[in-house]
């Protein structure tokens, strides 16, 4: 039985210059008071927090300047937390599902709520030549990761297990480790098969001669 909500009324947002996918990992330096509150309620309530590229805006609060957030993100919960010499707490979030913002509203404190929709895992990968391309992938993928551990054992920026026969696994970490620009980014998190975003990157990657 699924504990997943039709809707999250009061999801607290992370507005960031980044795109978050499920599960990816996002490292975060949180120092505003804001997020600070935020983090400690995610963790003593065991409750998710939604991470959402900027469309317009700063990451930090500037006064009469609207943050706007894109209205698909992805929801992160927090792994590891900590604190550093200055004060600064050091999280460690993982991206989980997507979702869609239905609307959205500044706190007194700042921080931004929304009331979001999650969306469906990715439609399952179909046909000979889509299994081909994500084999393709695959390989790649397999190849960054094996030179990135030779480089820096614990400098992989992906969560294990490595699942490299999953086609929305492969596709997501491509798609975050890749030299694409950010709004490509956000459209390659906002597809809603994987097909299509396995066909996204194997292009990608041709274009740049990385097959």
């Amino acid at each position: 039985m699924s504990h997943t909500p039709a809707v999250y009324a009061d999801l607290p947002l992370f507005p960031l210059h980044t795109v978050l996918f499920p599960d990816g990992l996002l490292p975060l330096k949180i120092f505003e008071a804001r997020y600070l509150d935020m983090a400690r309620d995610c963790l003593r309530e065991g409750a998710p927090f939604g991470v959402c590229l900027l469309k317009s805006g700063g990451e930090v609060a500037q006064e009469n300047v609207p943050c706007v957030p894109e209205a698909i993100g992805t929801l992160a919960s927090i792994e590891q937390c900590d604190v550093d010499d200055y004060g600064m707490l050091l999280v460690r979030a993982r991206g989980t599902q997507r979702f869609r913002l239905l609307s959205h509203r500044k706190e007194p404190s700042g921080l931004l709520v929304g009331m979001a929709e999650p969306l469906p895992a990715d439609v399952p990968l179909e046909g000979g030549e889509a299994l081909a391309k994500f084999g393709a992938c695959a390989e790649v993928l397999e190849r960054i990761i094996d030179t990135l551990r030779e480089r820096d054992p614990d400098g992989v920026p992906f969560a294990e297990p490595y699942r490299f026969d999953d086609p929305s696994w492969v596709s997501n970490r491509l798609s975050e480790i890749l030299q694409i620009p950010l709004r490509a980014r956000q459209k390659l998190m906002e597809l809603t098969d994987a097909n299509t975003r396995i066909d996204a990157v194997h292009h990608y990657m041709q274009q740049h001669q990385l097959l």
